[in-house]
Formats: structure tokens, C-alpha cells, sequence
């Protein structure tokens, strides 16, 4: 019996890609209404690899995009990496409920995918990421609640405009099934 590969050499390339596209969009600061928080228009594109590749390549592009970030701009902050790529693995592990995206997004997939997303963003950059400065940073808890429930808003409404545009635009490039026939 032949055994399953953990990775396609497909997801490994959309991990790559992935991965470089959210480096290069993050570096694009947009400031947001808190200390050392911007507008983060990379999460649109990972969650659009979260629903086509899956929670495993959602989760290693925000991961390794957000540590190459960090690294570039002078200091890892280990607490919101790990927490990117916890926002890709937690889109990613509903992409059936979201939908399969052949040739038209519905208005169900596009509610499932962002009660899906928003859900994550809040819990991830509110909850997760600023308990992690605490515990780990031991940060002041107001300041980082502060930018976590912003970071986590800001983050759930670029989704909601830019990442639903996304997913449309994709769904337009596949084939519906059985829209083709003989001729």
C-alpha cells in the first residue's frame, strides 16, 4: 500500500509563495489606532490559502511569513507569529464548511467564510496572542489587550472586504462541475 505524502510538492510551493507574498504585503505599514499595530492586509491573501490549500499551508505561511517579517524588521515577536499561523491553521480547518468555490462564491460560503474568519481574528489577535505577551513578555496586559482586540477588528474587516474579493475572484478561475460539455 502506498503511503500518503505529508506534502504535495503543490503545497510546498503555496507554503513558499504563500509565505513570500505575506512578507512582501506586510511590509506595507498601514498604522492602526494603537501602539505598534498596523493594518495587516496579508491575512486577506493567507486566508484565501487557508480555503484552497488547507489548515496545514495556512498555518506554515503565516508562521514562516511572520518570523521572516519580524526578522527583517528587528526582532522576533514570537507570541504574534505563532498566532498568524494559528489564524491560518483555524480558516484553514473549515474550508469544506466554506465551500468548494467553483465558479461563483455564495452568499452562504461568503457568511460561513467570514463568521469563520472574524471568529479567528477575535479570539486569535484579542485572546490568544496578548495572553502569550503576558505570560511569556510579561507586557502590561492593557497595552496588549489594547492591540490585540484592535489588531484582531482591523484584521476581521480587511478580511471581510479584501479576502471575500479574493475568494470571488478565485472562484471565478475554476470550472463549475458540469459546466463543460461535448460539443
Amino acid at each position: 500500500m502506498k503511503q500518503k505524502q505529508a506534502f504535495s510538492i503543490k503545497d510546498v510551493v503555496a507554503i513558499g509563495v504563500g509565505a513570500a507574498l505575506f512578507v512582501v504585503i506586510a511590509m506595507i505599514p498601514i498604522p492602526a489606532p494603537a501602539p505598534n499595530t498596523n493594518i495587516q492586509l496579508q491575512f486577506a491573501l493567507q486566508a484565501l490559502f487557508s480555503v484552497i490549500f488547507g489548515p496545514i499551508v495556512g498555518f506554515l505561511m503565516g508562521l514562516i511569513g511572520h518570523a521572516i517579517k519580524d526578522a527583517m524588521s528587528g526582532g522576533l515577536w514570537w507570541t504574534w507569529i505563532i498566532s498568524s499561523g494559528l489564524f491560518g491553521l483555524f480558516v484553514g480547518i473549515f474550508r469544506k464548511q466554506i465551500g468548494d468555490l467553483k465558479g461563483e462564491v455564495t452568499k452562504k460560503e461568503l457568511i460561513v467564510f467570514n463568521v469563520v474568519q472574524v471568529i479567528a481574528n477575535l479570539l486569535i489577535w484579542g485572546l490568544i496572542a496578548p495572553v502569550g505577551d503576558v505570560l511569556i513578555y510579561h507586557d502590561n496586559p492593557n497595552k496588549v489587550f489594547l492591540q490585540g482586540v484592535v489588531a484582531g477588528s482591523v484584521n476581521a474587516l480587511v478580511v471581510a472586504i479584501a479576502g471575500s474579493l479574493l475568494l470571488i475572484a478565485y472562484a471565478r478561475t475554476q470550472t463549475k462541475d458540469g459546466s463543460l460539455s461535448k460539443d
